[in-house]
């Protein structure tokens, strides 16, 4: 028998030694098991923190496959993530910025994720952006920019889908590449200027800073180096005009049918996928089913072609 969960290959020896942990502890919870066979698997994330989640998962999928015998649920505590309240509207000035982009004076680009002003860009998404919030699932990091002593953008960027045709495809990697490194990839899930901001070109100059400041902040936070940065841009709403200006290269398009889907039509809007290489070897980072992590700067698309490498133009992609 050999079973794969989440990346990982699962053995008839492996089996045997969750039966053998559970023979062993008898008096454990699930939550306990699990842990301990993180332990024992040295099963931990990058940065070190067991994969307790994925580990439950497992021993789930085993249980109910029938090769393992977990112990009856002791307890089935409250999620508060289930049903996850709406973030609250929140009063900030809202007086009118515009003018060019020099005159704006310093512009601060802070991350936000659990500190006291996340609320205020949970709320300021909620309210603002088309899509509402969404809590990100899985690695995820938010910024708050601010100009004037006000709040004038939000970002969210979060761990990347794991199946994408279009940017599979550009990147040219295996599915195990793809299963091992995926991580790699962050998405930018949120990108919102308040509304009563309207200065020229702001949009690219925070995609090119966040091009710079993400991948050393990924690696503080998660242990892990990124190497390539992904959006989705709704055709039938916007142009994607400031990631093209930020040199940004479009992929293809989704086929609007999401990754649950049975039936093989479209049952969501299609959207352009764009992407950024944040390295100049990007491609063998990610196609290395083995490889060394280590971090890199982020440099610009227009700065690789100055280098002399080849990076394709939409018309090129398939």
């Amino acid at each position: 028998m050999k079973l794969h969960y989440r990346g990982r290959a699962v053995t008839e020896a492996d089996v045997a030694f969750i039966r053998q942990l559970i023979a062993a502890h008898p008096s454990l919870s699930r939550r306990k098991l699990s842990a301990k066979l993180c332990q024992a698997w040295n099963w931990v994330q990058p940065n070190g923190h067991p994969r307790d989640m994925v580990c439950r998962g497992l021993m789930l999928a085993l249980h109910r496959a029938g090769h393992i015998e977990l112990p009856p649920v002791k307890a089935s505590p409250h999620n508060p993530l289930a049903r996850r309240p709406k973030p609250l509207p929140v009063e900030i000035d809202r007086t009118p910025i515009r003018g060019s982009l020099e005159p704006l004076g310093p512009i601060t680009v802070t991350e936000v994720r659990r500190t006291s002003q996340e609320p205020l860009l949970n709320g300021l998404i909620e309210e603002h952006h088309y899509l509402g919030y969404t809590q990100p699932v899985g690695e995820h990091l938010k910024y708050l920019v601010w100009a004037q002593g006000r709040p004038i953008a939000c970002l969210c960027w979060s761990s990347a889908p794991r199946h994408l045709g279009c940017r599979d495809r550009f990147i040219g990697w295996s599915p195990e590449a793809r299963r091992k490194n995926i991580r790699l990839i962050a998405t930018n899930l949120r990108f919102l200027i308040l509304p009563w901001v309207e200065v020229p070109h702001l949009a690219s100059h925070l995609l090119g800073r966040m091009a710079r400041q993400l991948p050393e902040q990924w690696q503080q936070r998660y242990g892990h180096p990124i190497y390539f940065l992904e959006t989705f841009v709704d055709p039938q709403r916007f142009r994607g005009t400031c990631y093209r200006a930020a040199n940004w290269i479009l992929l293809g398009r989704t086929t609007g049918r999401g990754k649950a889907d049975q039936t093989g039509r479209p049952n969501r809007p299609i959207k352009e996928v764009l992407g950024y290489p944040l390295c100049r070897d990007f491609r063998r980072r990610l196609c290395g089913e083995t490889l060394a992590i280590v971090p890199t700067q982020a440099r610009s698309i227009r700065q690789e072609e100055r280098d002399g490498i080849a990076i394709p133009s939409p018309s090129q992609q398939t």
